[in-house]
């Protein structure tokens, strides 16, 4: 197909950029502004540019989303945890204080020696919780509509 010849007045700026731009990519002037004018008139690039984001902030609030519900489940588990000890561990006599403080020492750092070994594994107690609740809801009957089983 033939081409239409266009002739047109820039500025000399804009000329001087177009010409630099051309020749830093190696195409002739006329297919840099043909190219440009084509980017200019096309609709459809906003559109697409407008979609592309709106899919990739839609993806960055989905993880902020687990992110916050992780949060939540950590917090969760952690002061259930200190409420059942704070609730269930009896006060230590006052002679004993020593010897309890070794033994706390002695299992804190088994615990983080624990704690390192599992985030090292890659196993969380998310994943965890989250594979007992689907196992539990895949062995709850089925009901139908009526509410029989």
């Amino acid at each position: 197909m033939k081409k239409t010849q266009l002739s047109i007045y820039l500025d000399p700026e804009i000329c001087r950029q177009l010409e630099a731009f051309a020749k830093r990519q190696g195409k002739p002037k006329s297919l840099v502004a043909e190219a440009a004018i084509a980017s200019f008139l096309s609709p459809d690039d906003s559109d697409r540019r407008e979609a592309a984001i709106a899919k990739r902030l839609d993806r960055i609030v989905r993880v902020l989303e687990r992110l916050e519900r992780n949060d939540g489940i950590t917090l969760e588990t952690v002061a259930l945890f200190i409420r059942f000890w704070l609730t269930a561990t009896p006060a230590l006599p006052e002679q004993s204080s020593p010897a309890a403080r070794a033994k706390g020492a002695e299992r804190y750092d088994r615990f983080v020696e624990a704690l390192g070994r599992r985030l090292s594994s890659g196993s969380t107690i998310i994943k965890e919780v989250s594979l007992e609740s689907n196992d539990a809801e895949s062995l709850e009957p089925i009901r139908d509509n009526a509410g029989s089983t």
